[in-house]
């Protein structure tokens, strides 16, 4: 796999990459996206609405957000990045598909137990208008280069435990519905095969919806009534709320820096690597100026940073003609878009099921990542920096009411500068 920090141009240059001539219109997409690539599109696009969607519902829940906030949220993820990601795709006609930052999410979970969501909202714009800056400078490669990955890894993996953890807990509470759907995800995962057929994530959201539609983990009165829900069909669709932001120097300091390099390092980088390793060159300063302008634009509606998305577009770049990828990235944009719009009904239904059934799913989605992360963070140099970084963000104490993953970056590089120098000298 090629390394993404190749891929760049000159930090000197700041132009941006001009898109492909001519511009592919609607007739050669229609010429190109055919059963495979329409496929693809269903595959990349389901396993982004199924449990990274369980995520962003598991941190909102805990911390205190609306539903109308959450379909908002969902509504920004979905149909915002659905329009960039089909107008990427036709520019460049290769597969570059935009989603939001999972270890964003993430990080703004510890954040909303002690700032408003006006606050984090405030520091989402911050976050953009940094990445828009650093697009239009190029200066994106000194950025991977001056930070470790191993150091930020150690913090993303402290920051994904409690989605392990969580996934135990479910196991514990509600094993008639965690177990199955566990099950099913190591039977499909274990069968490359099956898993082509039906990815194990998918299957295991299939057996667990069976499972609550049964009454499992949750009496009946806890469903979602679908005549209440028919009756309701003119609230079935999006109502974005704009958010009022406020800026606070807590919010800027404990969220800006983290969000900007888990988006620019880790979600864009293994976008970047992804797509490199198939063959298709990425505009990097293009894609950090669009993540930066649709983070800022996303915020608006309360949700979070925009990325280059890793395993949509490796699904949708797995198989068929190179050329042609980029019709089911156009696919995948299409289906977020009715998705989006449609935010409250999805909304509704996810938090009408158990919080077994939400814990089990996200788990289920971050057990490889968190198991990525700990394999970057401690297969190398900087190990003891990803150590202390991945021990002071799992410990959750905030120093001067900043959070802990912030501190984690800074004590984790703190500690590899001052015992792991050789390593600095050591890196590329």
């Amino acid at each position: 796999m090629s390394d993404p920090r190749s891929s760049t141009s000159s930090p000197a240059r700041a132009a941006l990459e001009p898109v492909t001539r001519p511009l592919a219109g609607w007739r050669k997409f229609q010429s190109d996206v055919g059963p495979l690539y329409a496929a693809n599109g269903l595959i990349g696009f389901i396993f982004a609405a199924t449990g990274p969607v369980a995520v962003i519902l598991s941190v909102g829940v805990a911390g205190g957000l609306s539903e109308a906030q959450l379909a908002s949220w969902i509504f920004g993820c979905f149909f915002l990045n659905g329009l960039l990601s089909i107008a990427f795709c036709l520019m460049y006609q290769r597969p570059l598909v935009f989603f939001w930052t999972i270890p964003g999410t993430v990080l703004v979970g510890p954040a909303l137990a002690h700032l408003s969501f006006a606050e984090v909202t405030g520091a989402f714009l911050a976050t953009g208008l940094l990445m828009l800056v650093l697009g239009l400078l190029g200066w994106v490669r000194r950025l991977m280069e001056a930070i470790p990955m191993a150091i930020v890894m150690g913090m993303v993996a402290g920051v994904f435990l409690r989605f392990g953890t969580d996934l135990v807990f479910a196991v514990r509470d509600t094993a008639l519905l965690a177990v199955p759907m566990i099950l099913v995800f190591l039977a499909l995962s274990a069968l490359p095969a099956a898993a082509k057929r039906m990815p194990p994530l998918i299957g295991a959201l299939l057996v667990g919806t069976a499972l609550v539609l049964a009454g499992v983990g949750a009496s009946p009165a806890h469903l979602p009534d679908g005549a209440a829900l028919a009756r309701e069909a003119g609230r079935w669709f999006a109502a974005p709320l704009l958010q009022e932001p406020a800026f606070s120097l807590q919010a800027m300091i404990e969220l800006v820096v983290p969000l900007a390099i888990t988006v620019l390092i880790v979600q864009n980088g293994q976008g970047i690597a992804v797509l490199s390793a198939v063959g298709h060159p990425v505009p990097i300063n293009a894609v950090t100026v669009a993540c930066g302008a649709m983070s800022m634009a996303t915020a608006l509606v309360g949700a979070v940073s925009t990325c280059l998305t890793g395993p949509t577009n490796a699904l949708i770049a797995s198989s068929g003609e190179r050329s042609r990828h980029y019709a089911a990235g156009v696919v995948v944009g299409l289906l977020a878009l009715a998705f989006g719009l449609l935010s409250p009904l999805f909304t509704r239904l996810m938090l009408s099921t158990p919080p077994a059934f939400i814990a089990t799913l996200a788990g289920l989605a971050m057990l490889r990542v968190l198991q990525a992360s700990f394999v970057t963070a401690f297969k190398g140099r900087f190990s003891l920096g990803a150590l202390v970084a991945f021990v002071v963000t799992v410990a959750g104490l905030p120093i001067a009411s900043i959070g802990s993953p912030f501190w984690g970056l800074v004590f984790g590089f703190a500690a590899s500068a001052l015992l792991e120098r050789d390593d600095f000298k050591a890196a590329p």
